[in-house]
């Protein structure tokens, strides 16, 4: 037995008539008859008293009457709740994004996402791009921002930016006139970090290490806008990604080109390949890879 009979037996007691109900239903009498009768044989009662011109509920089918309205409005809430969510009118999305990122690209694209899909809820969390990929590996988020490379086996993944590091001193700096620095020469400098749980702390200390030393780090902040008011304030150097540093005040922070080498910044979003997406996820997916598409095509 399933909702369909429950369905057709619920018109019959409405209609106290199988013809009527088979017309309803647009299907033949002889069909509702037999459904009818399997479901009396399945439960092992009778649910109708078929003696003169109406059909009349049982004692049995009584009881039966308001479970099977509950069941079938059940159904029919869960239809159309996945309606809801095929047409995207509501649905739910966790998001991890590194702190850099967050003001600087995402809020205009969740803004449009917002005025097409007003129904479906995004939680943001903000964490270093480390930390975003092991949430998002563990399924404690559904799509995360990181820094490339990624786990090809376990992520699905597409760019967002492709940019590079710069180097930021104080004007007063020796090099702050310089028209680039190479990485060697950064040697004996004092150094303002990301935190351990950001992938730039590792990728920047492998970097210097390549380059003959290991860097003499002094602070460590998740936040970019502090790391830039230390250089500011003359107790060290840093790192910063190119769009971050176009918001800097010129006049307080020098940056710079950082050569030999070239330290790519490139995000991507990354998705589990093995788990289940929901439509709300997926049309963000997509959404966010046409924004961005189209930004690189401008």
């Amino acid at each position: 037995m399933d909702v369909r009979h429950l369905q057709y037996f619920l018109k019959v007691a409405h209609y106290k008539n199988f013809t009527k109900a088979a017309q309803d239903l647009y299907i033949t009498q002889p069909t509702i008859s037999k459904m009818i009768k399997n479901i009396e044989e399945e439960l092992g009662v009778v649910l109708f008293n078929r003696s003169g011109k109406q059909v009349e509920l049982t004692d049995a089918g009584q009881a039966i009457l308001i479970q099977a309205q509950d069941i079938v409005n059940s159904f029919q809430n869960l239809s159309s709740e996945l309606d809801d969510l095929r047409k995207l009118k509501k649905g739910f999305i966790r998001i991890g994004l590194p702190p850099m990122i967050g003001s600087s690209f995402f809020p205009k694209v969740i803004g449009k996402f917002r005025e097409q899909y007003p129904e479906i809820m995004l939680q943001l969390v903000e964490d270093g791009a480390k930390k975003v990929g092991m949430d998002v590996e563990n399924g404690m988020l559904d799509i995360g921002v990181v820094l490339s490379p990624t786990n090809g086996e376990i992520f699905h993944s597409f760019s967002l930016v492709k940019e590079k590091l710069r180097l930021l001193v104080h004007p007063s700096h020796p090099l702050a006139n310089r028209e680039a620095v190479s990485l060697p020469e950064l040697a004996q400098e004092a150094f303002v970090f990301f935190r351990e749980d950001f992938a730039l702390h590792d990728r920047i200390i492998a970097e210097c290490v390549q380059a003959g030393f290991q860097p003499h780090v002094i602070y460590e902040s998740s936040q970019w806008d502090f790391i830039s008011e230390m250089v500011a304030a003359n107790l060290g150097v840093a790192f910063l990604p190119e769009p971050i540093c176009r918001e800097l005040d010129t006049d307080r922070i020098r940056v710079l080109p950082l050569i030999d080498p070239v330290i790519p910044w490139h995000l991507v979003m990354i998705w589990r390949k093995d788990r289940y997406l929901s439509f709300a996820a997926r049309e963000w997916i997509r959404f966010t890879q046409d924004l961005f598409l189209k930004k690189r095509l401008m």
